[in-house]
């Protein structure tokens, strides 16, 4: 998270148990994908626990062999919070919804997250990154040109916002609200900062995929119980 190194490494351990319940309760394959969003927030707030720890000796120089930990742990939460999320998002809401119309524009939420997902893989590639702590937060930089990074957010945002508007799967959409909150919350109060802050506030948001999840959980019990009482009635006719 974007706070504290403790607050990084217990929200990444919560986030990861919690997604690691919400991928064993699921039993629908299409949502195999929206079920594990929690446990990838907890991996990516764990690799901020790292950068936490080991960026002020590698940015002092007072510990050199943390270096090559502090690249890889901003390396790895770059890559969930740029590359990753642009295509999972649409992807994961994609495969759980059923209506066709909604799906052709879900698919036009996909190409355009995959092509940010691939400009921001490459320009990690070609330009520097890098981060800073000033004071409660983290600062992450890619050294890219203006007009791709304000192109590349506007694609990210369509990205990893519209689809839960598209989606017919209940309560889907509600948590898209919380998405946007989060975002607003973060763009108003902690620009400067946007990756890391709006990043802990969708990961927190991310725990009410549990309720999210439930629905169809609730449905499919009550079917199941709905075909055992009609085998009890067959059953019954049968013997009269």
């Amino acid at each position: 998270m974007c706070f504290s190194a403790p607050a990084s490494f217990i929200g990444g351990a919560v986030l990861t148990g919690l997604g690691t319940l919400t991928m064993m309760t699921n039993r629908d394959p299409s949502k195999r994908f929206f079920a594990a969003i929690p446990f990838v927030f907890g991996l990516q707030q764990l690799s901020e626990g790292v950068v936490w720890l080991t960026l002020p000796g590698a940015a002092s120089g007072a510990a050199p062999d943390h270096d090559l930990i502090y690249r890889l742990a901003v390396t790895v939460f770059l890559i969930a919070a740029t590359v990753l999320w642009p295509t999972l998002v649409p992807l994961s809401v994609l495969l759980m919804e059923k209506r066709r119309p909604r799906r052709a524009f879900l698919w036009a939420t996909l190409g355009i997250g995959a092509a940010v997902s691939l400009a921001h893989a490459v320009g990690m590639a070609l330009y520097d990154i890098h981060a800073e702590i000033l004071g409660f937060h983290i600062r992450y930089y890619m050294d890219s040109p203006h007009p791709f990074a304000l192109a590349a957010m506007t694609g990210y945002l369509i990205a990893t916002i519209v689809p839960f508007f598209l989606s017919s799967v209940k309560r889907v959409p509600v948590f898209g609200l919380i998405i946007v909150a989060s975002y607003v919350i973060a763009e108003i109060f902690y620009r400067e900062f946007l990756v890391s802050v709006w990043c802990f506030f969708a990961a927190a948001a991310s725990v009410t995929l549990v309720w999210v999840l439930r629905v169809p959980l609730e449905a499919a019990k009550r079917a199941k119980a709905a075909s055992a009482d009609a085998d009890e009635d067959e059953a019954a006719h049968a013997k009269v």
